[in-house]
């Protein structure tokens, strides 16, 4: 595991630990990895989810920050989103 992955999972899960989304996540950041969040816990993995948020770590190191606003940074398109929109509209309130 990389070392920009270790920092970006580290990220996510002191935002999303304490946090019931109710749904899989997935953080794909770009030339890294995934970093998946479901009923099983945070962790590295690739696989399916029902909403897919893609940018690179910058991006979402500064959205788990709260330096970014998470509209911010999809209207600005640092930020995807595929699937769910309501699941991504949940997070937004969630880092924001």
């Amino acid at each position: 595991m990389s070392d920009l992955m270790e920092k970006a999972l580290e990220a996510v899960k002191k935002k999303l630990e304490n946090e019931d989304i109710g749904a899989s996540v997935k953080f794909q950041i770009d030339g890294e990895g995934s970093i998946m969040v479901d009923s099983n816990g945070i962790r590295i993995e690739d696989g399916e989810a029902e909403c897919t948020l893609i940018a690179d770590f910058d991006t979402v190191s500064e959205l788990m920050a709260g330096e970014l606003s998470p509209t911010g940074a999809f209207m600005s398109g640092r930020l995807k989103v595929e699937g769910s929109m309501s699941i991504a509209m949940q997070l937004s309130s969630i880092f924001s």
